[in-house]
C-alpha cells in the first residue's frame, strides 16, 4: 500500500499531515529517509516516523467490558459510543462485532476483522452468547423449561435457550421486590431478544451483563469501560468457529 496510507491507518495523522511529514524527511523506510508519499510499502520494511518505530497489523483485536449507558455504534453526533472508549489515535476502520443494549454491559469483541465478524455473527454458525441478569421475580424450572423449548414470541420463535438459575432473594414483606439472578445462553442477537424472552414469562429483566461469546470469555480483572488486545490464543479460538 501507499506509504501515506499506511501511516494514516496507524493514526499518525491526517492523510494532509503525514505527506507533510514525509517531505519534511521525518519518515524512515529502512533506515532511508523516504519524501515520496505514494511509495509502495508492505508492513514487512523498517519504518520510523518522526523517531518513533511503526508497526502494522492487518487485523486488531480488542476485549471491550461495556458499561451501562454508552451506545454500540461507531459514530453518534448525540451518545457517547464504545470506540469513544478507546484511545483517541486509533484505527478508523474498527466497527464492534454485534451489539449490546445502552443498558447492558459486559463482553464486546471491536475488531476490523469483517470475516470474522460475519462468521461470529451468522445464523448459521449458532455461536453461543452467555449472559448473566438480575431479574424482577422468581425465576422457576417451568421458565428454564419454556426457554429450553424456545420462547414464543410476536414476531418469531426464539431458538432453545439454555437458563440457569443462580440466586433467588425472596422478600418476606412484599413480594414484589423477588429477584433472581440468571444465566441465560442463547444463539441468537435479536434486538432486545433476551428481555422479550423474559417478558413473554412475565417477568422483567432489571440488569443485563454478557460474560462470554463463543469461546470468548470477559477478562474479570478488566474494569468496565476498559479494554485490552485479545491474546493470540483468544484469536486463534475465534477463527476456529465453525
Amino acid at each position: 500500500m501507499r506509504l501515506d496510507k499506511y501511516l494514516a491507518d496507524l493514526q499518525v495523522g491526517t492523510r494532509k499531515e503525514i505527506k507533510e511529514m514525509i517531505r519534511k524527511g521525518l519518515v524512515t523506510v529502512n533506515g532511508e529517509i523516504e519524501k515520496d508519499p505514494g511509495t509502495s510499502v508492505s508492513g514487512e520494511e523498517g519504518i520510523i516516523c518522526d523517531g518513533e518505530p511503526m508497526e502494522y497489523q492487518e487485523y486488531v483485536y480488542y476485549m471491550m467490558n461495556k458499561p451501562e449507558g454508552v451506545i454500540t455504534a461507531t459514530e453518534d453526533s448525540h451518545q457517547e459510543t464504545v470506540l469513544d472508549l478507546l484511545p483517541e489515535r486509533r484505527r478508523k476502520d474498527l466497527f464492534p462485532v454485534g451489539r449490546l443494549d445502552k443498558d447492558t454491559k459486559g463482553l464486546l469483541l471491536i475488531t476490523n476483522d469483517g470475516q470474522l465478524a460475519h462468521r461470529l455473527l451468522s445464523p448459521k454458525h449458532h455461536v453461543e452468547k452467555t449472559y448473566e441478569a438480575w431479574i424482577e421475580g422468581l425465576v422457576t424450572k417451568l421458565d428454564v423449561d419454556r426457554f429450553a423449548r424456545g420462547v414464543e414470541l410476536e414476531d418469531f420463535k426464539a431458538m432453545p435457550a439454555r437458563l440457569e438459575i443462580l440466586q433467588t432473594y425472596v422478600s418476606q414483606q412484599d413480594q414484589m421486590e423477588n429477584k433472581s439472578y440468571v444465566r441465560v445462553t442463547i444463539h441468537e442477537g435479536k434486538f432486545h431478544q433476551i428481555k422479550r424472552m423474559f417478558e413473554a414469562q412475565h417477568k422483567k429483566v432489571a440488569a443485563l451483563k454478557r460474560i462470554s461469546m463463543g469461546p470468548l470469555t470477559l477478562d474479570p480483572d478488566l474494569p468496565e469501560g476498559e479494554f485490552r488486545e485479545l491474546t493470540p490464543e483468544e484469536v486463534a479460538a475465534l477463527k476456529e468457529v465453525e
